[in-house]
């Protein structure tokens, strides 16, 4: 068997092993639907009458100018980041329960721990945001994408998973308790609210808003609004690729080598 194979085969039974870990505890999985559901139900229908009459008639409005329609783009990229927490907290489990040292002594591939966790991450993450948008069509978003716009949208979201799940498992790998690395990727989960998920930026005091349109969500939550709502693009897709692809590669590295500096052996 040639190393890559082995490294795949090894990679395909963590995976199996996380997702069978998520199913027997669920808990952490419904965290990541509840927190999105609950903001969209709060600022929809608490706020969503003032925010929308602001909102109306600028082109971030659409269709019948509903405020669902602008804010639910946004929720359903904060169930993305939603999924940080989860992977965060599995790997720092493992490391703290000792099973990683135990892989050390097997024949298993080094790579097969991290990318196990990272891909079950996004699968979970993935389901996740198709409750989120289940809930979002039930409360009124009607999104106008065609199926092409729905596959680049699901693409969008699921390299933006993936970009979130590899910082997170490094965030694992080098937290102490499964409490902290719960609490380190919090601030990430709350990040689009800074950026245009509630109100468009233009909206936003001046050093609020140079901070809202140059950092990574931004464009990723424009370039899905688009997609699904038929709002201007412009130069969002590209810039939100890029900040996918940047931070995938940041996040890889440094998992990779917290992982092989050997963290709590």
């Amino acid at each position: 068997m040639s190393t890559l194979s082995h490294a795949v085969g090894d990679s395909l039974t963590m995976l199996r092993r996380n997702l069978k870990h998520a199913r027997r505890y669920p808990s952490m999985t419904l965290s990541v639907v509840v927190a999105p559901v609950l903001m969209l139900l709060l600022v929809t229908y608490a706020f969503g009458g003032a925010l929308g009459t602001g909102i109306a008639g600028t082109p971030h409005a659409k269709g019948d100018g509903e405020y669902v329609d602008y804010l639910a783009p946004g929720i359903i990229l904060m169930a993305a980041t939603s999924g940080a927490v989860s992977v965060a907290v599995s790997v720092c489990v493992d490391m703290t329960e000792g099973i990683v040292n135990r892989f050390r002594t097997m024949a298993v591939s080094r790579a097969a721990f991290l990318t196990g966790h990272v891909a079950g991450g996004v699968i979970q993450t993935m389901a996740s945001i198709a409750l989120v948008t289940c809930v979002a069509v039930l409360m009124g978003f009607r999104p106008g994408a065609t199926p092409t716009e729905w596959l680049a949208a699901a693409g969008l979201l699921t390299l933006l998973t993936l970009a979130l799940a590899w910082p997170a498992a490094a965030v694992g790998l080098v937290t102490r308790t499964p409490e902290s690395a719960s609490n380190l990727p919090l601030p990430v989960q709350f990040l689009p609210f800074l950026g245009s998920a509630v109100v468009p930026p233009e909206s936003m005091p001046a050093g609020l808003r140079w901070f809202a349109e140059y950092q990574p969500f931004t464009p990723v939550i424009e370039t899905l609004r688009g997609l699904l709502t038929g709002t201007p693009i412009g130069t969002s897709g590209p810039l939100a690729v890029a900040w996918c692809l940047a931070l995938t590669l940041a996040g890889y590295l440094w998992a990779r080598t917290a992982f092989a500096r050997g963290t709590r052996r």
